[in-house]
């Protein structure tokens, strides 16, 4: 599955979600699926079965054809994209309190996707190690980041960035007393099939 098409399934599922004031829970209970398995279906974390994916649908009283009738492919890219301030779509991560992301764009680029998220962590912000099938651009736009890649801390400040392969565990923590953000763009690889 491209990822584009992940990340726009995990955008559907959502949108329809919030629209409809249905809690993560209760949609997981609905489509009799854990709690964390839809955290990480609206992350682009994991790829759902069919099975699970039509169960999400029907769980959300969605008809499939409604549900995938808006998605683009690969040959449908504009040469230009303005995306709004008032547009970016803010999204939570499981286990990662004080952690506000916001989806600014995704587009896929050469067999692969490009996620551009600005990411904002307030002074208690804390989460687990996580690893992404993505590598990793950050800039850091306001404030201290320590950056741990594996074992190692990296400091960052305002201007400074890194460049990683996700896959390695990592994790950000502000360093700092005021709220921190930083620019980050995950570079999806595409598949060659």
């Amino acid at each position: 599955m491209k990822e584009d098409t992940l990340v726009q399934i995990s955008n559907k599922i959502k949108e329809k979600r919030r629209e409809q004031n249905i809690t993560v829970q209760e949609l997981a209970d609905r489509a009799k699926v854990s709690k964390g398995l839809i955290s990480q279906i609206e992350n682009s974390r994991t790829i759902p079965s069919l099975i699970v994916l039509i169960d999400i649908i029907k769980a959300l009283n969605i008809d499939l054809n409604a549900f995938f009738k808006d998605f683009r492919t690969h040959q449908d890219h504009q040469l230009v994209v303005i995306k709004r301030a008032t547009d970016y779509e803010h999204f939570e991560k499981e286990d990662a309190e004080g952690f506000l992301y916001q989806r600014i764009f995704t587009q896929s680029v050469n067999k692969g996707t490009v996620d551009i998220v600005l990411l904002e962590l307030e002074p208690d912000a804390n989460r687990p190690m996580v690893e992404t099938e993505a590598y990793e651009y950050k800039f850091i736009l306001k404030g201290s980041i320590s950056y741990t890649i594996d074992n190692t801390v990296y400091e960052l400040s305002a201007g400074d960035s890194l460049l990683f392969d996700g896959r390695i565990p990592h994790t950000p923590t502000n360093t700092g007393k005021v709220k921190a953000s930083m620019l980050v763009i995950y570079f999806f690889e595409g598949n060659e099939s």
